[in-house]
């Protein structure tokens, strides 16, 4: 559903100062700011390209959402969000993102099976807006990396359609993509097949945070070995990608 012009040109009058305070109030100062943050992100990712960006200075994030279920037109929720920072093929200390969420929903008793996440945990949990508001400034106009990305982007769009009115503009490489150009033929591309075959201890699955952190190694790993094909941007490696 599209926005009216008069609702368009509210936000544009409150990020511009020509807001009433009681107007702002009405609306929600915290949300328009946060709207207005969003909506820069998106105007600065259209100009900003990381094709021609050296891997070894490239900045990345590697995210993993959980979620209600499978269906985020349909009711299901983000209930977790998880994510870490790389910088060329480095991991940056200190710089991870984990929060739980609100998903105003009953979690499903298998979802807190897999996760560990209750219904409680989650009612006492923080608003989708605030969390997902943290998670866009935490990943900046920077390239994101996620294993079987579909799922993830499509709760993500959905999530920032809902909450900011705007889709994600993010550049978003799935690892997945990236293993089968590597090792064509297999039966498998699940995340536990691929870190057993790579020799990376698998920790704590169907944790946000933790899941990044194996995530991680795998990208850092098949990195090493795009490199050694003397592909070094990212322009390069979906050139490669692209024909396969």
């Amino acid at each position: 559903m599209k926005e009216s012009k008069g609702v368009n040109r509210m936000w544009q009058l409150y990020k511009m100062g020509g807001v009433t305070p009681a107007i702002a109030s009405m609306l929600g100062a915290q949300n328009a700011q946060q709207m207005a943050f969003m909506r820069a992100v998106n105007r600065d990712l259209r100009k900003h390209s990381l094709l021609d960006t050296p891997f070894s200075e490239l900045e990345t994030v590697v995210f993993d959402l959980e979620t209600t279920g499978f269906y985020p037109y349909n009711g299901d929720e983000i209930i977790s969000f998880g994510a870490l920072l790389l910088r060329g093929g480095t991991p940056v200390e200190g710089k991870t993102f984990y929060s739980l969420v609100n998903p105003k929903r009953k979690v499903p008793l298998h979802i807190t099976e897999l996760t560990g996440i209750t219904s409680a945990m989650a009612e006492d949990a923080p608003e989708l807006p605030d969390v997902l508001h943290q998670f866009m400034q935490f990943c900046g106009k920077r390239l994101l990396i996620a294993h079987g990305s579909g799922h993830d982007k499509q709760f993500l769009n959905a999530a920032l359609w809902k909450t900011f009115k705007c889709n994600l503009t993010h550049r978003v490489l799935d690892t997945m993509m990236v293993a089968k150009w590597l090792q064509p033929g297999r039966d498998a591309y699940g995340l536990d097949e691929l870190l057993e075959e790579e020799g990376i201890p698998i920790t704590r699955r169907h944790h946000a945070l933790e899941d990044c952190v194996m995530q991680s190694k795998l990208w850092l790993t098949y990195l090493a070995r795009i490199r050694s094909r003397n592909i070094h941007t990212l322009g390069d490696l979906y050139a490669y990608l692209s024909q396969h």
